[in-house]
């Protein structure tokens, strides 16, 4: 054999038999890339379990809640069987008054009902899972602007932990689509600025009037759901997108003007079309004393909520509690939102002033993202907070929901952005002290609760206090021990919320007035309960976790005339703030013969309408709308539909204003409801079926 081919076969045996190894570059690789995967599963689940817990406690139960609100939960069910009254949003479908909001926030709820069917899940479902989406959103936009996603986890609990989100996302009013719309806002302005900033060639490497054309449409959808509430953030978006995108300031006053007009297609449509229709071809606009969208919007949903000239309210003139900067703290409403309100201010002022330039936190691109989505943060907070803080007209503790989500995104932020720069004895200095704050002020809220779980506030204390001590020198702590000291110190903050959480979870709620926490903490208008006064479902004097029977602003009371009350066994027709409770044989009675009837009953105010017409699922005329107060219908108007045999029942009592008048300014003088009361009661028959008192209008007359 030549012995030349010896090199070749022994190197053809050493590669068949031992593979060349990977260098150690090779193996580096592969390790980050495994690395990598173990870290993105490990964040997927994290954020699935966030949402799957999310869903738990929107949807745990979610039934013995009934109609919540049934004021609300009427007009869902006027537009799942009329399409008029679902455009309109009218409280009946046969279209006598509309409810006294823009109705984007009824459309869900009731295409949900006209595929599902009338129920309570039917009704409240839609509002549960926009709250996983609202937790879902700004879990990616915190994660997206810090590029954290620990950062994203934690505004996401914080969101969901909220006493009064919950509450509000498990509940038929507004203010969940409005939050969902509103956080949708934030995040597409804030993509905005990312989108402006310069690539390569000097051109921005998105397209930033897309993003804020979208922000502007959702802050306009958010108008038609809660009208000029939506308007708050406005100042906050806009400061976002003027102080830190890059584009040039002309550039940068065009985008914001598309955005505007963006914003007044998406809200002003649908208002254009109720001032155009003749006011014959439409329900009368609930809530104006003129019968127009602009008077509402303007009036009794706008200025009116600020200086408290509401004309046809309950309770303006200042009746809605004690104004100012500690509101948002004060025994009504502290447990609502406050938790963690101090803690967002601390750190939000504080993470803008570590990310205010480069070199410290954060790369320039990410830190002027911080430093946007801080500023916008902090002008959301800030602005809507002194808001309530100062508002005279009406105010209900549940109004803070709309704080909730600047709270959660300025902890998120804040708390990882202290927490990078923990190097620094200032950073983990306040790190310390807003742990410890936070710890004394979850004491003081647990204490309002009186003894409901007395030792938790205790362990809360303890543990957040011996959690700051040691956040202030974890620098000197080993890595492992630093994480389980910050681990245990976030799970002290959400300690209080989370229970209060979970109380409000467990307790049905129902009425138009409604607040979160267990039912021992203090509860009314603004600052009217004060301890002792019961919690979990009424926002006036001496309301009940069921909103039943509550005492109005100047002593009287949300009951019906000669004591009737919308819980009683046997029926009764609700009050100014609780629904109706009808009866088998009541409900028979409407649905005889309805179908030949545009209204099968009428009565006087919209919560003493909603539960027959829930209950029958047939239209009932809510004479005076919420409060019994709009002059709607006439006494001739109600006098020719009875002519024409448009109505078959009407059903006495009722919430009325009465004798009151039209509260919020007036001279007192009768209402419209208080004469179309009187003209049945000297017309017609009375008859009493379960208590209640009836006038068939079809027949009996005098």
């Amino acid at each position: 054999m030549d012995s030349t081919a010896t090199p070749t076969l022994t190197a053809a045996r050493g590669a068949t038999t031992a593979p060349p190894r990977p260098s150690g570059a090779a193996l580096s690789g592969v390790g980050a890339r495994v690395r990598g995967m173990e870290r993105r599963t490990a964040q997927r689940l994290g954020l699935a379990a966030l949402l799957v817990a999310t869903a738990a406690l929107y949807l745990a139960d979610l039934g013995a809640s009934g109609w919540a609100n049934s004021f609300y939960a009427a007009a869902a069910q006027a537009g799942s069987e009329s399409w008029k009254a679902f455009f309109f949003g009218s409280s009946d479908a046969g279209n006598a008054i509309t409810v006294d909001k823009t109705p984007l926030s009824l459309w869900p709820m009731a295409l949900s009902i006209r595929v599902f069917g009338l129920s309570s899940w039917s009704l409240l479902v839609p509002q549960a899972l926009m709250g996983v989406a609202s937790v879902a959103l700004l879990h990616s936009l915190v994660r997206r602007t810090t590029g954290s996603y620990g950062a994203g986890l934690l505004a996401g609990a914080t969101l969901a932990l909220t006493p009064v989100a919950t509450l509000m996302f498990r509940f038929d009013n507004p203010d969940a689509l409005l939050v969902l719309l509103m956080v949708g806002a934030a995040w597409a302005t804030l993509r905005a600025v990312e989108a402006s900033t310069l690539g390569g060639t000097g051109r921005p490497v998105g397209h930033p009037v897309r993003w804020l054309a979208l922000a502007g449409a959702l802050v306009g959808l958010a108008f038609l759901t809660k009208m000029l509430q939506a308007f708050l953030v406005l100042p906050a978006l806009a400061a976002a997108y003027t102080l830190f995108a890059t584009a040039p300031w002309v550039k940068r006053i065009g985008h914001l003007l598309v955005a505007f007009g963006s914003m007044v297609v998406a809200g002003g449509w649908w208002v254009a079309i109720v001032e155009l229709v003749p006011a014959g071809s439409r329900p009368y606009i609930g809530g104006s004393q003129e019968n127009s969208i602009l008077e509402l919007t303007l009036g009794y949903n706008g200025l009116g909520r600020l200086n408290g000239e509401e004309t046809g309210s309950v309770g303006g003139g200042g009746g809605w509690g004690t104004t100012g900067i500690g509101r948002m703290f004060s025994e009504t409403i502290g447990g609502q939102i406050a938790w963690l309100l101090p803690a967002a201010l601390l750190l939000g002022g504080a993470a803008l002033w570590f990310a205010r330039r480069r070199g410290t936190t954060y790369d320039v691109a990410r830190g002027r993202s911080v430093r946007a989505s801080l500023v916008l943060w902090l002008g959301w907070l800030l602005v809507t907070g002194l808001t309530f803080s100062f508002m005279a007209g009406i105010f209900h503790e549940y109004y803070t929901v709309a704080l909730a989500p600047a709270v959660a995104a300025l902890v998120g932020i804040g708390a990882v952005t202290l927490w990078r720069a923990r190097r620094s004895l200032v950073a983990s200095g306040l790190l310390g002290f807003t742990v410890a704050l936070t710890s004394a002020w979850a004491f003081v809220l647990l204490q309002r609760a009186g003894d409901w779980h007395p030792w938790l506030k205790y362990v809360v204390a303890v543990v957040g206090i011996a959690s700051a001590l040691l956040l202030v020198g974890v620098r000197h702590l080993p890595a492992r021990v630093g994480y389980a000291v910050a681990t245990t110190a976030l799970l002290a903050g959400l300690a209080g919320p989370a229970a209060y959480s979970l109380a409000t979870a467990a307790t049905p709620h129902e009425g138009s007035i409604v607040t979160a926490g267990p039912a021992s903490a203090a509860s009314g208008p603004g600052g009217m309960g004060g301890p002792g006064a019961t919690g979990g479902g009424g926002g006036m004097p001496g309301a009940t976790p069921g909103g039943t029977a509550p005492t109005l602003p100047g002593g009287t009371t949300g009951t019906a005339p000669g004591g009737q009350t919308g819980g009683q066994t046997g029926g009764g027709v609700g009050g100014l703030l609780s629904g109706s409770e009808s009866t088998d044989e009541i409900t028979a009675l409407l649905q005889e013969d309805a179908s030949t009837y545009t209204w099968a009953a009428a009565a006087v105010g919209s919560n003493s309408a909603a539960g027959y017409q829930l209950a029958s699922e047939e239209p009932v005329m809510a004479i005076g709308g919420f409060n019994g107060s709009d002059p709607s219908p006439t006494l001739e108007e109600f006098q020719t539909y009875v002519a024409n045999g448009d109505i078959h029942w009407f059903i006495a009592g009722g919430g009325q204003m009465g004798g009151m008048g039209q509260m919020g300014g007036t001279d007192g003088a009768t209402s419209t409801a208080s004469a179309i009361s009187a003209w049945v009661e000297s017309t017609f028959t009375a008859t009493t079926v379960d208590g209640v008192t009836l006038y068939d209008l079809s027949v009996g007359v005098r």
